[in-house]
């Protein structure tokens, strides 16, 4: 058995003990009670026992205030104690859903309980919810925290025997022991139901999903830190490919997580240094073949001259919080480099999907022309359909409030996403967007000719302009002029250019250079 010691208080309380000890034993062994008694017998005229009295009662008096201090002293040690305690375990837990946290699996990893000689298996399960963004967009932090304190209780309900951790954000990890649990896919599915349930607080209800990534100790790595790392690689996959999705780890997880790592810190550099620039496409109209405008698209180019393509580094900008930064970066670029052209000029821009779920997108684009001196009705912004399922509430409000100072929307790659005539009713399009899909073989496929011609004539039907993109052929062209199609976009009339190389060939203008 491990020797209890005893604490300073303790040793004092002895130590004065046996001071006591050893003066009575000493006034016992040499008399002096009885020595004392003769003294102050021969000097009765002086009250040394009045005295003597004082003394003790004094010294019974002393005895209780320092039995008192020591109580008072052993109190303030005992609440000293329960504050480190206290503040360790604020260290260590998320003080919202009073989870362990990031330090506590930290510590965790460096015990010798996980280690390869306690001979026990883990499934890591990596979980970041999806949809919780929303949540606090649209219904306040206050509701956002209400649902991470619900999620907490209810990874904590699932796994009662093993630590489930909050690592910050929406973002949560659970240990759990293989021994007496289901198989790590059934888990993981349980972990999708159990969040996926539906939140209702005060009456307003949130939807979320959630996106799992799960690795084994010791099978993917014998660090238990970097099994969590791979657990984390098959999240980000199970994230990228769709919402409520399960994932194991496999190795060439890790390879793509590097790879998206280093491309997210040189975008990161790239946007800081004001790296990526918008490359302008002409807009033709095909009656007159004359430029109307151009679409701005970002190139990347690195510092040793290659080319990142944008459906290489868009996805990277959106997933990591970059989209919006990026956005107003070259919408601002862009509206500065469109003040060089011709007044009839438009430049068309392409938002996000993502952007379209922030309500203050309008006010930003709104305050970036203000700025700049673009007027608004030289602006075309290009959403897809996909963007406007996400959220079509927010969207809504963000397009209408757009449309009412005078920008023009358009609807892009149409018939490729969530295509509905609702859609073309409910919301007041500019312009509708053939995508590249369609002009690319409708030539050869009586189908794909079929809805051309459809497309067209909903345009005209509803009054709304039709640009046809991804020309590259004589053929294509003079086929949707024979349709009756407005604008074209494609290599064969102007591939996407900086600014100092644009020209309007088929209009037979310059571009003005006046910056």
């Amino acid at each position: 058995m491990p020797r209890i010691r005893p604490t300073r208080p303790q040793m004092e309380i002895l130590a004065w003990l046996a001071i006591f000890v050893l003066l009575f034993w000493l006034s016992w062994s040499f008399h002096w009670h009885e020595d004392l008694d003769e003294f102050i017998e021969r000097h009765h005229d002086y009250p040394l026992d009045h005295a003597l009295l004082a003394l003790n009662i004094s010294g019974f008096l002393g005895l209780i205030y320092s039995a008192l201090r020591i109580l008072d002293l052993s109190r303030e040690v005992h609440r000293r104690l329960q504050a480190e305690k206290n503040v360790d375990w604020i260290a260590c837990h998320d003080t919202l859903t009073e989870l362990p946290n990031r330090r506590f699996l930290d510590s965790l990893c460096a015990q010798a309980m996980i280690d390869q000689r306690a001979h026990e298996t883990y499934a890591v399960f990596s979980i970041d919810l999806d949809g919780f963004k929303k949540v606090n967009d649209l219904l306040g932090h206050d509701h956002g925290d209400a649902v991470l304190k619900t999620v907490a209780q209810r990874l904590s309900s699932l796994f009662p025997r093993d630590r489930v951790f909050r690592l910050g954000g929406d973002e949560f990890v659970v240990l759990a022991r293989r021994s007496g649990n289901s198989e790590p896919v059934a888990l993981g599915n349980r972990i999708v139901s159990v969040i996926g349930k539906p939140f209702t607080f005060n009456g307003v209800a949130a939807d979320l999903g959630a996106s799992v990534g799960f690795a084994l100790y010791p099978e993917n790595g014998d660090d238990l830190r970097q099994v969590i790392r791979h657990s984390d690689c098959a999240m980000y996959v199970a994230k990228k490919q769709g919402r409520n999705l399960v994932k194991p780890f496999v190795a060439s997880m890790q390879d793509e997580m590097t790879k998206r790592i280093r491309v997210e810190a040189d975008l990161r550099s790239a946007i800081k240094k004001a790296e990526i620039f918008p490359y302008y496409q002409p807009l033709v109209d095909l009656k007159t073949n004359k430029i109307i405008g151009f679409e701005a698209l970002a190139r990347w180019k690195t510092a040793s001259g290659e080319f990142i393509p944008p459906n290489e580094f868009i996805p990277v900008a959106e997933e990591a919080g970059l989209i919006v930064d990026l956005t107003d970066q070259l919408l601002r670029r862009a509206c500065t480099d469109a003040l060089s052209w011709p007044n009839d000029l438009v430049l068309s821009f392409n938002l996000s999907p993502i952007q379209l779920s922030d309500r203050l997108l309008g006010l930003r684009i709104l305050k970036i022309l203000g700025d700049v001196g673009l007027p608004t009705h030289r602006v075309e912004l290009e959403v897809t359909e996909s963007a406007i399922i996400q959220d079509a509430v927010t969207a809504r409000i963000v397009l209408d409030d757009l449309v009412n100072a005078g920008v023009r929307i358009a609807l892009d790659d149409f018939g490729t996403g969530y295509s509905s005539l609702s859609q073309l009713s409910s919301y007041r399009f500019d312009k509708i967007k053939i995508d590249r899909s369609f002009v690319s073989s409708f030539e050869t496929n009586d189908k794909q000719d079929k809805v051309i011609k459809a497309i067209i004539a909903l345009g005209a039907g509803l009054g709304v302009t039709i640009t046809a993109e991804g020309i590259e052929e004589e053929s294509q062209l003079q086929r949707l002029q024979d349709l009756g199609c407005h604008i074209g976009q494609g290599y064969l009339l102007g591939r996407p250019a900086p600014l100092e190389e644009l020209t309007a060939d088929k209009a037979g203008v310059k571009v003005s250079q006046r910056r």
